[in-house]
């Protein structure tokens, strides 16, 4: 009897852990996995779900529409980009087939969202007739003017450009190239997929390159927080450095520059200067002041998934490595956002703005839902560092490698960078690179270039920067 009994326990044990594990795996999926199940942007009665609602409107700044939606059928309604590829990268896309991207995807729930107000209003106004709800829309910190200008000024080339307001942290252009047509993706999908430029891929925000000498400018910010005097010393530039081994750094093109001081070596853009510096500072301070800047960490921005950039760290043996990593080479890696967000700390006085790309939204009928105000990140660098650097970044531009960033009537700022590459094989030509701001005074814009094999960047990048800096300031 008792051997029954025992047997009976053991099977009703048997069912208990099976009921325990079959609720608890209920519970898990109801709470875990069903709710990405439902929101699944590839999920259909969702989309049909979601088309009850037709999608609201974003803006640009001045109030120019970036995108239209008008229903189609049940499931469907047809979102157009007014901007085309200009606009891809920065706003992404939705679409039934390959889902929802970009600002499009942050932004969903709101560009989606109607309310009670809006609706009881639309009876009224239509006297009883039901009228299709409409979403919410997005008003954008973009400049439709200025990212048309940065767009058509890449031309054919590969790169980016990154125009942003360094007291707010809006982003007045964010542009990519090579780019696609959000609005053709069912026929240029698997061509785009297979395409070796990548269109896809926002090269503005998760474009990793050699930031060159642009980096110099991080470099001079650790020298000025961490050695005393090195604005009074002099330095004689040979036009190379030995560092050991066989292994000598040159200046761009063998340039000898002679008796310099820290300004002059900036201003002219010393490898041989800076390399010493890399060297004298050491790796892990350098690497200090680059994660001060958010290098090996994400960037704090509202609505705008950027790939973190990279420093690296090296033994005190590295010597070649670490001297080539202050002058932005070795194994530094940099997108032009986070090259734009080193430039925006040294205009706005030392302190970071969080990068946004939208302002406000507004109900169907234009009335404020919400109001995105500038967000303080801290104090990079303390305010008199970013005096001294604002001063030499204007002598990059007055009367160094950067001349051709320059605007009439306007004192701009900036850094050149040629960077050495093999993406295309050893003999690759330089990425060129500018950042700058201005005016110089009174910043209200800050820009970061780059044109993938342009170069020298005192040429192209910088020529770029300045057509994109006059149309920001309406100059």
């Amino acid at each position: 009897m008792n051997d029954i009994l025992n047997n009976i326990k053991k099977v009703m044990m048997v069912f208990l852990i099976c009921f325990i594990a079959l609720i608890s795996y209920m519970t898990y999926f109801e709470m875990a996995i069903g709710p990405n199940i439902v929101n699944n942007a590839y999920n259909r009665r969702l989309w049909i779900k979601r088309n009850e609602v037709l999608r609201g409107t974003i803006y640009d700044r001045n109030g120019n529409a970036l995108t239209k939606s008008e229903p189609i059928d049940q499931e469907n309604q047809k979102r157009e980009y007014t901007g085309g590829a200009m606009f891809a990268h920065a706003l992404g896309y939705v679409d039934i087939k390959y889902g929802i991207t970009g600002l499009e995807r942050k932004y969903d729930e709101e560009l989606m969202s109607t309310n009670i107000k809006d609706s009881i209003k639309s009876l009224i106004e239509n006297k009883g007739k039901t009228q299709k709800k409409v979403g919410n829309n997005l008003k954008t910190t973009l400049d439709l003017e200025t990212q048309k200008a940065a767009y058509d000024l890449l031309g054919d080339n590969k790169g980016a450009v990154v125009a942003l307001n360094p007291k707010t942290g809006e982003v007045i252009a964010m542009v990519s190239k090579p780019s696609f047509d959000p609005n053709d993706l069912g026929t240029t999908w698997e061509q785009l997929n297979k395409d070796e430029n990548r269109p896809l891929i926002n090269r503005a925000t998760a474009g990793l390159y050699p930031p060159g000498s642009t980096f110099k400018t991080i470099t001079a910010i650790s020298a000025l927080e961490n050695i005393s005097g090195i604005q009074g010393r002099y330095f004689q530039d040979t036009g190379e450095l030995y560092i050991g081994g066989d292994y000598t750094l040159h200046n761009f093109q063998g340039e000898v520059l002679g008796s310099i001081n820290f300004k002059d070596a900036y201003t002219h853009s010393s490898n041989v200067y800076f390399g010493s510096l890399g060297l004298e500072l050491g790796n892990e301070k350098l690497k200090q002041t680059a994660e001060k800047f958010f290098f090996n960490k994400e960037i704090p921005a509202d609505g705008i998934p950027v790939e973190p950039s990279k420093f690296p760290e090296l033994k005190s043996y590295e010597k070649g490595s670490i001297a080539q990593s202050a002058i932005g080479q070795s194994s530094d890696l940099a997108s032009p956002l986070q090259m734009a967000v080193v430039t925006s700390v040294i205009a706005n006085g030392g302190v970071l703005m969080k990068p946004h790309l939208v302002s406000d939204v507004t109900n169907s009928q234009g009335e404020e839902v919400k109001n995105i105000q500038p967000e303080q990140v801290g104090q990079i660098i303390s305010s008199d560092v970013a005096s001294t650097m604002k001063d030499l970044m204007r002598s990059v531009v007055e009367s160094g490698t950067g001349t051709n960033a320059s605007v009439e009537g306007v004192e701009v700022a900036g850094k050149t960078g040629t960077a050495d590459n093999e993406s295309q094989g050893r003999n690759s030509a330089p990425h060129a690179w500018f950042i700058g701001f201005a005016p110089y005074e009174d910043p209200q814009v800050a820009v970061a270039v780059i044109v993938e094999n342009g170069g020298q960047g005192g040429k192209l990048a910088a020529f770029i920067a300045s057509e994109v800096i006059r149309i920001a300031l309406r100059k």
